[in-house]
């Protein structure tokens, strides 16, 4: 069979499973207890990686070349790269809310590459001379791989500040605590949940509640020091009264799904942050082998900075500040469009030494 011909066929068929991915998430968000549907999503989403991995398996065979060099191949590699990064997040939240936020994503993105993009601009082409190198792989890859993991863990910041309504929600615990919401006798209406650390039992925060609080649950979340996770009830009389009007509703089940959502984004982009300080640090040592200098502040280079700057904040207010909950995610939604600018904003431009192989 003709590589092309395969090509083609392959970058519809991703398309529709991914479309077809996308509303199996959304009709099992509606529906959760529907059985099959998160293995089904699971299922497509991991057949559309398999098909865009042979696609551009394909093309590498026929350009003989990494395939990563103009907008459609970076379009599916990045596809691949979500969800892949999907898997992985899903994995570790067993949430089918992850799917309800990156499916759509895959799905654009691929759909862009196969149905939008000009039949010209899908062509593989001989390389510029300043992308012979075997640098290509290793920088574009490994930045490329980063993108789509921050772009994940920066949906399911989004995703937490959707469940959350926008209220105030502060859990001022570990960044990487186990979380996770119940009581001693397993039960939890008519509760309220507030958050304090072991070392600061003088302090009582209202973070967390339900509707008709009767009895409040304290929740002493494990961190660096060695303190465990424990809930201890209190009665309300304990709280001050300004804390009781002022602490937000949520259901139990939201706020639980918050807690997961708060800390695989937190982990997603702990895992993206270093394959993009090393994607930046092989580009720069491809610049200074291509162009004499390691840093010519270049539009793509100075959005990379910009990106690694704004997630480095978002780490480090979560390690060093332990900030959790709705500040850092909006700092990571932020950050969502920052890499969509940093990947495809300053390309759109056809300025720079990043322009080969866009648009003009």
């Amino acid at each position: 069979m003709d590589l092309v011909v395969l090509e083609n066929g392959l970058d519809n068929i991703s398309f529709l499973v991914l479309f077809l991915t996308m509303l199996i998430y959304w009709v099992g968000a509606a529906f959760p207890t529907a059985p099959y549907l998160p293995a089904l999503g699971t299922a497509g989403m991991a057949i559309a990686n398999l098909c865009v991995a042979a696609l551009l398996g394909a093309r590498w065979l026929e350009a003989g070349y990494f395939p990563i060099s103009n907008l459609y191949e970076s379009l599916f590699f990045l596809t691949w790269g979500i969800t892949t990064v999907h898997l992985i997040a899903e994995n570790m939240s067993h949430s089918r809310l992850v799917g309800v936020v990156t499916a759509p994503v895959a799905m654009g993105i691929s759909a862009f590459a196969a149905l939008t993009l000009p039949s010209e601009m899908q062509l593989s082409e001989p390389l510029v001379p300043a992308l012979k190198s075997n640098w290509l792989m290793m920088h574009v890859s490994v930045m490329m791989v980063s993108y789509a993991a921050l772009m994940v863990g920066s949906l399911l910041a989004i995703a937490f500040l959707v469940v959350t309504r926008g209220q105030h929600i502060e859990l001022k615990g570990s960044s990487v605590g186990t979380g996770g919401y119940r009581s001693r006798n397993n039960s939890t209406e008519n509760s309220r949940y507030l958050l304090k650390r072991n070392d600061q039992q003088s302090e009582i925060e209202p973070q967390l509640t339900v509707d008709n609080p009767s009895t409040v649950v304290s929740l002493n979340q494990s961190n660096s020091s060695g303190n465990t996770a424990v809930l201890d009830l209190i009665t309300p009389k304990t709280l001050p009264v300004e804390s009781l009007g002022t602490a937000p509703t949520l259901s139990p089940q939201r706020l639980s799904l918050a807690d997961t959502l708060d800390n695989i984004s937190y982990r997603v982009i702990g895992l993206g942050f270093p394959l993009l300080t090393i994607g930046i640090i092989a580009g720069a040592v491809w610049a200074n082998e291509a162009w004499g200098s390691y840093w010519s502040w270049d539009p793509k280079e100075t959005w990379a900075l910009i990106t690694w700057l704004v997630f480095a904040a978002y780490l480090h207010a979560r390690i060093t500040r332990g900030w959790q909950g709705r500040r850092p995610a909006i700092l990571a939604s932020t950050g969502f469009v920052v890499v969509w600018i940093c990947y495809l904003g300053v390309n759109l431009l056809g300025k720079g030494l990043h322009s080969y192989g866009w648009f003009f």
